[in-house]
């Protein structure tokens, strides 16, 4: 059950050593913990299985291998919101790339009277965290700046040891407001590519809306393949985007010379725009289930040879 009020989590916190653990690293408290043992701590709470990092075998595992070995400069500005814009429009054109609204260094910078009606917020160097407006007319100001600095703020790096997010400036940016108009929503198109190859879709609808995410996977013949990770699937599977294999082209394009890289897009109207480039979903610390899938998953990937010269 979710903790719904203040005695409730500082109570959790005091009795609880891995909420607590959990707490303290995303406030940044375990910062200076070494990253190896941060990862086999967190793997442990969340998967309840020790991590192997000598040979793993999982894609949970080797997840989290990679965070610590597979480090490379150019990381940062694949997962950076700002910067990745130019890196796409440079590798497949900047008609695929939603259009940037302005770009700031602090959110009491953003000058709301010159954004349109409807937008979207978020900061660069984070994930998952983002301001929608569909009315700008009824958008609270003052909040909407109070959260953007907390979300800037926040040291996502040390929460989760993902690398390639330890180095992204910390900024706001505000994007062109996206919908589809058969679905009323943006669904996330989800490639999952290994050695530069596409292999499986992930389907997510519902997001940014009152109703509960839901999600299906499918191979790249469009098959519904039968496991979850962090959602429950849909009632009726989604049916195959219009454009489904030029994101897969284009999901080829983007992820080349990486060992595995989800990369996502959003299908407006029968136009495709690029979304955000992942290299942990979910961190790598969500279970499959059922968990063979976990080891076939981590099949898809071939480990690269240690690459640590860039670890600032």
């Amino acid at each position: 059950m979710p903790l719904k009020t203040k005695a409730e989590k500082i109570l959790k916190f005091i009795t609880d050593k891995d909420y607590r653990f959990i707490i303290s690293s995303v406030k940044g408290w375990k910062k200076n913990m070494p990253d190896d043992k941060f990862l086999k701590r967190m793997y442990k709470i969340h998967t309840g299985r020790e991590l192997d990092l000598e040979s793993p075998k999982t894609y949970t595992e080797k997840l989290q291998w990679l965070k610590l070995y597979d480090r490379r400069e150019i990381y940062t500005t694949m997962v950076d919101k700002y910067a990745v814009k130019e890196y796409v429009a440079n590798k497949i054109g900047s008609q695929y790339v939603i259009p940037l609204l302005g770009v700031w260094d602090r959110a009491e910078d953003i000058d709301f009277d010159k954004l349109p009606d409807r937008f979207v917020l978020k900061p660069t160097h984070d994930s998952g965290t983002l301001i929608i407006c569909k009315d700008k007319n009824k958008l609270d100001i003052k909040e909407t700046v109070k959260k953007l600095e907390r979300f800037r703020k926040r040291n996502y790096f040390a929460q989760n040891r993902e690398w390639p997010y330890k180095n992204v400036p910390h900024r706001i940016i505000a994007e062109k407001y996206m919908e589809d108009s058969e679905y009323k929503e943006l669904r996330d198109y989800k490639f999952f590519t290994f050695g530069g190859e596409p292999k499986v879709l992930y389907i997510a609808q519902g997001r940014g809306s009152n109703n509960e995410t839901v999600a299906d996977f499918f191979d790249m013949d469009f098959n519904h393949l039968p496991f979850t990770i962090d959602h429950e699937t849909a009632e009726v599977p989604p049916k195959k985007p219009e454009n489904f294999e030029l994101m897969k082209e284009l999901a080829r394009k983007l992820s080349e010379g990486t060992p595995q890289l989800r990369v996502d897009f959003y299908e407006v109207d029968g136009k495709v725009y690029f979304g955000e480039m992942t290299f942990f979903h979910c961190s790598g610390m969500e279970m499959f289930h059922p968990e063979e899938w976990d080891y076939t998953f981590g099949s898809f990937v071939t480990l690269p040879p240690k690459r640590r010269e860039e670890n600032k």
